[in-house]
């Protein structure tokens, strides 16, 4: 009897942030290379902060993370519809030359096209505060609408214009849907960000309540990952009897708040590990704090006492994972969403980008230093998170695909 011929499988990042990257790589790099045979399409932007995979790497087109940001902050569309032709159009190519059994994308908005139109099977890598299932409160984040009119009147109309603006948002993935004779996926932006034959979240549904979830959508828990960068000289010389807080605005955060969180913790008994992921340069940090450019997160989150970030993902699952309490900067949407989850379970504080402040960001740092109620809400999110082993459940889910 002959060998079962490997899985092909084709990872797509859209590398508008680090962690769009991140996540499928660390599915890529967990499968059995005896089962599947791995290609991997990239922006190559954080190509530092990776080993070389063993398995093949191709260059693809990824808008400005500037552009994205700037889109984020002013509530504009993220992709317009000549940025999704392009994509399509790079897309189809990619998926003729690898020609995979699947392909998993992790915000490559364009394979909702591009796949259907290949009759690949599409796996979609995203968060479960953006399921259309998920019960969601959405807070208004930092627009325009909340500096001018306040946080108050300016909820009031984001709810009041929130479903137009995800229509709006949905408009151009639906056009170009129905350019290639697909139909399209509604009015609402969640359907645009999670569509595919599998959806997959990198999330437990004990952080995040969904309602007639389809059997197509699974959790598969946090993935974890920390960049490859050698640990800096003062990581062993950080004094133990005093608390370490860990503090990183990741690469999608207000990076010039940094500054002002580290003037906060320069009060406080406690020693600061910070990363700026290369955005901010800090030439003169507190006598407290130590800063790189990057830190290996999940060893830093471990021996914190607490973890300041901007509320997103990635680094709270660092921080909860090691069962320690969050203070999240939350500045944009996606950030709002999974923060508001993260405080409702008691792990953590979630503070207004636009509101910080150094007395702000003082008190909310003691007081999350000092909360045991915060520590055991993390401890027991620990608990949770250490059920879900997101590598082996994606593993199990591409081996029912065959």
């Amino acid at each position: 009897m002959s060998a079962r011929p490997r899985q092909r499988v084709l990872f797509v990042a859209e590398a508008v942030t680090l962690a769009h990257v991140a996540r499928p790589m660390v599915l890529a790099r967990a499968l059995d290379p005896q089962r599947h045979a791995v290609e991997f399409a990239w922006d190559p932007r954080y190509a530092r902060l990776f080993p070389k995979p063993d398995f093949p790497l191709h260059q693809i087109t990824t808008i400005p993370g500037e552009q994205f940001e700037a889109a984020l902050a002013s509530g504009s569309p993220l992709y317009d519809a000549p940025t999704l032709r392009r994509y399509v159009e790079q897309d189809l190519q990619l998926l003729e030359r690898v020609r995979p059994d699947v392909v998993v994308g992790d915000f490559r908005l364009s394979l909702a096209v591009s796949a259907a139109v290949a009759k690949v099977p599409y796996l979609n890598l995203s968060n479960a505060y953006w399921s259309p299932y998920a019960r969601q409160h959405f807070p208004v984040p930092e627009l325009p609408v909340a500096r001018l009119l306040g946080v108050r009147l300016g909820q009031l109309a984001f709810t009041l214009a929130r479903p137009l603006a995800f229509a709006l948002h949905a408009r151009p993935l639906n056009t170009v849907r129905r350019e290639h004779g697909l139909p399209a996926l509604g009015h609402d932006l969640r359907h645009s960000y999670t569509w595919g034959d599998h959806t997959l979240y990198a999330d437990i549904p004990e952080l995040f309540t969904t309602q007639a979830l389809p059997p197509n959508h699974h959790f598969l828990g946090p993935i974890l990952w920390s960049p490859t960068v050698p640990e800096p000289e003062w990581w062993d010389a950080l004094a133990p009897d005093r608390p370490a807080v860990y503090v990183t605005l990741g690469s999608s955060g207000r990076s010039e708040l940094l500054p002002m969180v580290l003037e906060a913790l320069a009060g406080l008994a406690v020693t600061v590990i910070a990363a700026t992921a290369g955005r901010v340069s800090i030439t003169n940090p507190p006598a407290n704090a130590f800063v790189a450019d990057y830190l290996p997160g999940e060893a830093a989150a471990a021996r914190a006492r607490l973890v300041i970030c901007n509320g997103g993902s990635p680094t709270t699952q660092q921080a909860l994972t090691a069962g320690v309490p969050v203070l999240g900067i939350a500045g944009n949407l996606d950030q709002y969403l999974n923060m508001q989850a993260v405080a409702a379970s008691g792990a953590g504080r979630l503070l207004r980008a636009g509101k910080a402040s150094v007395d702000a960001l003082r008190e909310a740092a003691a007081a999350l230093l000092v909360d045991e109620e915060s520590w055991l809400a993390a401890r027991r999110l620990a608990r949770e998170f250490a059920r879900y082993s997101a590598t082996e459940r994606f593993a199990e889910l591409l081996g029912r695909l065959g």
